[in-house]
């Protein structure tokens, strides 16, 4: 992980580049016999080094890998370290606590122990950041447990101007995609009483149901990014199947301005024709 690179004027304005469910295979396997994650994970990283301005940091919002195994991780590393910038990891169901901190154990943010949750703070740039380990081993679906509620409360109640960014795996509401419902966060009332006591949340950063969606949640904004390859099947049907598709990849950029707050932008990984002027010398192009 290299020095971050950028060209903004410090203190002023934040970029935060926002990828999630990397699903990364060792070998170069195909996930599901389809999905190329690995050639996906390499054009999002080309993609996010040659963005002008580059992004000051990278969050991963879970599902680093497809199995938690540690040759995933393995291979994981060499290509996150392509990033020209810092970046941060929480993980996802996916994702295998003792072999994602084998893997990435120099990442001084990230607990010793994978005994516990793997929760963090960084507290370095000019949003605080705030990662939460929503998994529970063995489980598809989200939860926090009363005691990492506790110390998230704590958390920002030590820093209560401080605008801050919380990075969980899992969103903590029913999105409608039947099949991902079936698992729901599992004590959404609880981590909803904890934000809404801090209004400096200003985002909840989210992965999981791999595709672009927002919700107001407890006075603040939970935004969950798509993922960088293949995308959950836009169907809003209580029986919805477990399908995917390969809509076009993408992620999130957030945008921080000390005066103007937070934007958030969605964008898309991949080739497209463009860009195109609106006018020529004589005005509007007709």
């Amino acid at each position: 992980m290299s020095d971050a690179i950028t060209s903004q004027v410090p203190g002023q304005t934040f970029l935060i580049a926002q990828i999630s469910d990397l699903h990364l295979k060792a070998h170069g396997k195909l996930s599901y016999g389809v999905v190329d994650t690995l050639a996906a994970l390499r054009r999002a990283v080309e993609h996010l080094n040659a963005s002008q301005p580059r992004p000051d940091i990278v969050v991963v919002s879970g599902d680093l890998v497809d199995f938690g195994q540690p040759e995933e991780y393995a291979m994981l590393r060499p290509e996150l370290e392509r990033l020209r910038m810092p970046y941060y990891l929480v993980p996802g169901n996916h994702d295998e606590r003792a072999a994602l901190l084998a893997a990435f154990a120099d990442h001084g943010y990230l607990p010793a122990s994978p005994e516990a949750p793997l929760d963090w703070v960084a507290e370095e740039h000019p949003l605080r950041l705030i990662g939460l380990d929503s998994t529970t081993p063995g489980r598809h679906g989200g939860q926090l447990e009363d005691s990492q509620l506790h110390w998230l409360d704590a958390q920002l109640a030590a820093r209560p101007q401080a605008p801050t960014v919380l990075i969980l795996h899992h969103p903590p509401f029913i999105s409608g995609i039947g099949h991902m419902d079936r698992e729901p966060f599992l004590n959404t009332a609880a981590l909803q009483e904890v934000i809404a006591g801090h209004p400096q949340v200003e985002r909840l950063l989210c992965g999981h149901l791999h595709r672009p969606i927002q919700r107001r949640f407890a006075g603040s904004l939970c935004c969950v990014c798509p993922g960088i390859s293949h995308q959950i099947v836009l169907d809003l049907q209580a029986d919805a199947p477990a399908h995917f598709n390969l809509e076009p990849p993408g992620y999130l950029l957030h945008h921080w301005h000390a005066e103007h707050g937070l934007v958030t932008h969605s964008g898309v990984f991949g080739e497209y024709p463009g860009p195109y002027p609106f006018y020529d010398g004589n005005g509007l192009i007709d």
